[in-house]
């Protein structure tokens, strides 16, 4: 056959550990004999942000911005340990949280799911997708140690110097400790705006969740900033499309979607985001079938696995002992900007391929041919599952594509 053409170059982001291996062989073996593959291609694995100074990590994100549709391998962020290990320059930034931070985006995560993968809460029939804010909170926080006899206070100085003050806390019987987390009402409101938008293009409902009636401030501002975009840009268009927004309080959030059926986004603070991911994805059966994109406000997009680097199979790997990595997270990575790439450039074939390589990843683990790491959620009695190593199991994908 004749590889399918593409028009416009995807972001391709590298990355590092076991994720790195296979980005290479998932290229080999599922894209590069069936597609003329056009990258511009950028090394965010660990040794290269060092030797740039984290640089990389920029041009991709400013190429991402040009092009418009990117697809990223797992990568480090690293911690103390992984400076001495690869002995680095400096403590390097998330490359998540960077570029999020450039590209002004809201993360999307979402399971893929199989048949003989049943949800650990048996109502949910259909994907419960996560909406993140990918901005402030916490991840820009600052935060001190504080000794006993200490107040600690809130200071705001205006453009003019005029000085606001809040107490946080009068130290005066024990240490503790403080800190100080901020959010931007334009930040805020291109998450709004990218979840309604999402929704939209996805025909979901939608639901925000955060804590107003303890953070009548903070959380309040949130609330109130996705209700006034809904209803000023967005109510019309939900009641043609047949989906609706609602707002409720987190703990209450957690209780509906736990008795839910599924099939709608949840949207959360960038924290909350953070966490109820991991447990949507848990509960829908392993982190390596959850898929996240980011989505800026003006209409960018980056594909990427939700998991991480897969430290321990690949210190296995470089030992020379067998893995069996699943690898399905960074394959829809791949699917995903693939098809967004055939969309923006109108070309169906590329759209179709995706499509159908996805199919071939469902239609193998539903056959049996698994990754370890499914073994104990597999339930299908009538099929005696097949556990494969990490490159078996995309040759035995390649085989259903």
């Amino acid at each position: 056959m004749d590889k399918i053409k593409m028009t416009t170059p995807l972001v391709e982001m590298d990355g590092d550990e076991m994720t790195r291996i296979l980005w290479d062989w998932i290229k080999e073996i599922l894209i590069k004999p069936y597609v003329d593959l056009k990258t511009e291609y950028y090394d965010l694995g660990l040794v290269n942000r060092d030797l740039t100074n984290d640089q990389v990590t920029i041009d991709a994100s400013n190429a991402t911005l040009k092009y418009g549709v990117a697809v990223k391998c797992a990568t480090i962020t690293p911690n103390q340990q992984r400076v001495e290990e690869y002995n680095l320059k400096s403590m390097y930034k998330s490359p998540n949280g960077t570029i999020r931070a450039i590209l002004d985006g809201t993360v999307f995560r979402q399971p893929v799911l199989v048949n003989c993968v049943k949800p650990l809460i048996p109502t949910w029939e259909k994907p419960i997708v996560i909406a993140r804010h990918a901005y402030g909170d916490i991840y820009k926080n600052s935060e001190l140690k504080v000794e006993k006899g200490c107040t600690a206070e809130l200071l705001v100085t205006d453009a003019n110097g005029n000085q606001t003050k809040k107490l946080i806390y009068d130290f005066t019987d024990s240490d503790g400790i403080i800190m100080g987390m901020h959010n931007k009402d334009n930040s805020i409101k291109s998450f709004a705006r990218c979840c309604f938008n999402y929704a939209l293009d996805q025909k979901l409902d939608i639901w925000f969740s955060a804590k107003d009636t303890i953070s009548k401030i903070y959380d309040h501002r949130f609330k109130d900033i996705f209700n006034e975009i809904f209803e000023a840009e967005y109510k019309e268009k939900f009641n043609e499309a047949g989906i609706e927004y609602f707002y409720t309080l987190i703990d209450d959030a957690v209780a509906r979607v736990t008795r839910s059926k599924g099939g709608f986004i949840w949207a959360c603070k960038n924290y909350d985001g953070d966490v109820m991911s991991d447990m949507i994805a848990t509960a829908f059966g392993s982190l390596a079938m959850m898929t996240s994109v980011l989505v800026s406000p003006n209409g960018c997009y980056e594909y990427e696995a939700a998991h991480g680097t897969v430290t321990r199979h690949y210190y296995k790997y470089r030992n020379g002992e067998e893995t069996s990595t699943n690898s399905v997270a960074t394959i829809f990575a791949w699917t995903g900007a693939l098809r967004k790439r055939g969309e923006l450039d109108n070309l169906p074939e590329l759209m179709a391929f995706a499509d159908k390589l996805e199919k071939a990843c469902i239609d193998t683990i539903e056959a049996g041919e698994i990754t370890k790491d499914l073994l104990p959620l597999f339930c299908n009695d009538n099929i005696k599952p097949q556990v494969k190593n990490s490159r078996d199991f995309l040759l035995a994908i390649q085989k259903r594509l």
